[in-house]
């Protein structure tokens, strides 16, 4: 196990760490017309940058968090940070959009190796009345990087082009590395000895791209073959996990805890309802009220503010009060916001819009170091690793889903076509029917949160 570590430090190392991924993806987000002027892409093709991202990630999240207790999370860990600074120097590097897209999958992978690690990291250090503050913390480093993401990238983004954001992540990777091999030289292997479940890892893996990469094709029918083909292949891999001796995902988790479950379900709807909420207002400010992408990035940068400023609280009040009662109520507070944003038109005053932004991250940062605490403190130390790859897996597979909806409504409404002037009012409609399913389903999330029962 090493020289234990302190808390502090595996804090440090660990919120820097969920910093870097969300920094990336929300800089990124108003950086995308600047990137669609300059290979020539369609919405459809731009979503690519992010989705690929979210997609290699989704796949290898509950393999690598089984891997990692296993082998050791601080090496797994390690792994993920270095391939995170390699692949965003390649990215910068992008000759063409097929290459920018391969690298961000690439990222996929090193988030992968890294984000939902290094909450298993957090919950093996700090004991449980300590846990929700801990988590708390770390999910306002998300929100940090949340934050800076679309003010610094609007900047950057203007200033130097959009290459210049996955420059600033070298550094930033460089200085991650440095800090684990010098302030973090604990290893945590509780699965030590156990078998990795190679043949269950591939199916699981290969059954959730096809249905993700599926659901962002249809209504075609290649999309129904890949989403029909995906859920067969995740029904096998359930019936093939329970039969198994080491499985890389317990699925009893699932069927035997019912906090587990309703915990991760609830993620999953909150993160299909809210993440493309960005994606789409970042084009809605740039396309439809002709913002820069640094004043574009100014007015986006509201919620995840709030995000922060919130979660703390929230996490440390979950130390004492039932999780499920704070991460539903901020649920309810996210559908209010989803709600005003249906309204959208060319003339929406933006004090509306921060407002609705405002709403959505006082929402969101209730919910999720509640319901991060709750997953976390329902299972036992040996599968830390696989919990957090599983509510990690929950939010990037809903992410993927969410985006996908987004351009499921983007190409029934107005095709695949570029964002131009005589597109405006069809794109104005897809965002008024997403931003109401978005709110559909976070309503359904409420009570979801609210089913799953008490923590202690």
């Amino acid at each position: 196990m090493g020289t234990p570590v302190s808390t502090s430090s595996a804090l440090w190392v660990a919120s820097l760490a969920s910093f870097l991924t969300p920094f990336m993806g929300s800089s990124l987000n108003v950086a995308l017309p600047a990137i669609g002027t300059e290979f020539s892409l369609s919405a459809v093709l731009l979503s690519w940058i992010p989705t690929a991202d979210l997609l290699a990630s989704s796949m290898l999240l509950v393999p690598m968090g089984r891997l990692a207790d296993i082998i050791g999370r601080r090496r797994v860990f390690l792994y993920g940070i270095a391939l995170y600074t390699l692949s965003s120097g390649l990215c910068a590097l992008a000759p063409s959009a097929g290459f920018l897209i391969a690298m961000r999958a690439v990222q996929g992978v090193s988030a992968a190796l890294m984000f939902g690690i290094s909450i298993a990291i957090l919950t093996s250090v700090f004991p449980p009345q300590e846990r929700g503050k801990a988590l708390g913390i770390n999910s306002a480093a998300v929100y940090v990087g949340l934050s800076l993401g679309p003010f610094i990238g609007g900047i950057m983004t203007s200033q130097w082009g959009w290459r210049s954001l996955f420059w600033a992540n070298v550094p930033l990777g460089i200085l991650m590395i440095t800090l684990v091999l010098t302030r973090m030289r604990t290893e945590w292997t509780e699965s030590r000895g156990a078998r990795f479940d190679i043949p269950g890892s591939i199916l699981y893996s290969i059954s959730l791209v096809a249905l993700m990469y599926g659901f962002s094709e249809l209504p075609g029918i290649a999309g129904a073959v890949l989403v029909t083909g995906g859920v067969a292949g995740l029904a096998l891999f359930i019936r093939f996990e329970r039969r198994t001796a080491s499985p890389v995902l317990d699925i009893n988790l699932f069927l035997q805890n019912r906090v587990f479950a309703l915990s991760n379900l609830s993620a999953f709807v909150n993160y299909s309802a809210t993440f493309a909420v960005t994606f789409l207002l970042s084009l809605y400010l740039a396309y439809i009220r002709g913002h820069t992408p640094q004043e574009a990035g100014t007015v986006l940068v509201i919620q995840p503010i709030m995000m922060a400023v919130c979660s703390p609280f929230a996490g440390r009040l979950s130390d004492r009060v039932e999780p499920r009662i704070i991460a539903s109520t901020g649920m309810g507070v996210i559908v209010a916001g989803l709600i005003a944003l249906a309204f959208l038109t060319t003339t929406t005053p933006l004090w509306y819009i921060i407002a609705a932004l405002g709403l959505l991250g006082i929402g969101f940062g209730m919910f999720s170091s509640p319901n991060t605490n709750a997953v976390m403190s329902s299972v036992e130390r040996s599968v830390y690793g696989v919990a957090a790859g599983t509510l990690a897996t929950m939010r990037m597979t809903g992410q993927t889903i969410s985006i996908g909806i987004a351009m499921l409504i983007f190409a029934l409404v107005v095709g695949t076509v570029q964002i131009t002037p005589e597109y405006h009012a069809g794109f104005l409609r897809s965002l008024s029917i997403a931003f109401a399913v978005f709110a559909a389903l976070c309503t359904v999330g409420v009570f979801s949160s609210l089913a799953r029962g008490r923590v202690r």
